[in-house]
């Protein structure tokens, strides 16, 4: 062999460096997304970690990140804490005594489901119409209806509150409910995917003899359900995590939501308990955790919906 020969890298191995060096780029965006995950648990990962941890042990340092004595005595004393609460039977003047924790799951649970329930509707309705039927203004009125994205939420409190105190709703799941029936990014959202469905399955149905009660529950619901699906999950959640709204309107303590309740439980004139406020906050986020998890696509899709163009 000759020294002085230049030296030649085998076939295989620079095909070999080709391919590596080609999904350098996917390792690194995997690499970044990894941690971004990491990161973004991590908060939810202390959460559980505080909520298992002994009382006496929450706030030694240096932390553990691995609780030593792992107990379940911090949700245990959430549901003591909280006492018992009382549930009266429609049109009688019996009760039935519980756990108030799980009449505030309860609360949460009907005023959650409710309000998804009347948002899908009206907000499916409203959708149609702006998406689907022109009438004269409708136009302005949608980008009036867009324009209250940019009124903060804390303007609205007083009037409202003052709304429901004269309509005499105040400490009442009504009070909770009624301001909002609809919304403006479901609305969005439906207008913007109601008006991609092919116009000629409405002109068909019409052409059949279809009113437009019958062509809105007959044709258009049944194949925007996927954008409807969205609509759901995304109010759901709200309704799920409300705070300040149930706090103003809300005085009974056996009328609370989850989330009003659990911040009269773990604070005293001797501090704060935080292993009683993590597990409160992790019992109200197990629903939401196991609501992802079961409806992920759709969360995906919600992502895409707003993206068509008006």
């Amino acid at each position: 062999m000759n020294p002085t020969a230049p030296f030649v890298q085998p076939a295989n191995t620079r095909a070999l460096l080709r391919r590596w060096w080609q999904g350098l780029p996917r390792i690194l965006v995997y690499a970044l997304l990894t941690l971004v995950a990491v990161v973004s648990l991590f908060p939810m990962y202390w959460m559980f970690n505080t909520a298992l941890t002994p009382a006496t042990s929450t706030v030694k340092l240096p932390p553990d990140l691995i609780p030593a004595n792992a107990t379940l005595g911090n949700f245990v004393d959430v549901m003591r804490i909280t006492g018992q609460g009382k549930v009266y039977l429609p049109g009688t003047e019996e009760f039935i005594s519980m756990s108030r924790l799980v009449l505030w799951f309860i609360n949460t649970a009907f005023i959650a489901l409710l309000s998804t329930a009347v948002h899908v509707v009206f907000d499916s309705m409203a959708g149609y119409a702006f998406a689907k039927r022109k009438f004269p203004g409708s136009r302005i009125l949608f980008w009036m209806i867009l324009a209250a994205l940019m009124i903060p939420g804390q303007v609205t409190l007083v009037p409202l509150y003052v709304m429901i105190t004269k309509m005499g709703l105040v400490n009442t799941y009504a009070g909770v409910i009624l301001p909002g029936l609809a919304d403006v990014i479901g609305i969005f959202l439906l207008k913007q995917f109601i008006q991609t469905l092919p116009s000629e399955l409405e002109e068909a149905a019409r052409m059949d003899g279809a009113s437009e009660w019958a062509i809105y529950t007959r044709v258009i619901l049944p194949l925007s359900t996927p954008a409807l699906a969205v609509t759901a999950i995304f109010a759901f959640q709200r309704y799920w995590n409300a705070f300040l709204w149930p706090l103003i309107v809300l005085q009974s303590p056996d009328l609370f939501t989850l989330q009003v309740g659990l911040t009269f439980v773990h604070t005293s004139e001797f501090g704060t308990n935080y292993g009683l406020l993590m597990a409160g906050a992790a019992l109200a986020a197990i629903p939401m955790i196991l609501f992802f998890f079961a409806f992920q696509k759709y969360f995906m899709q919600g992502l895409r919906i707003g993206a068509v163009k008006g």
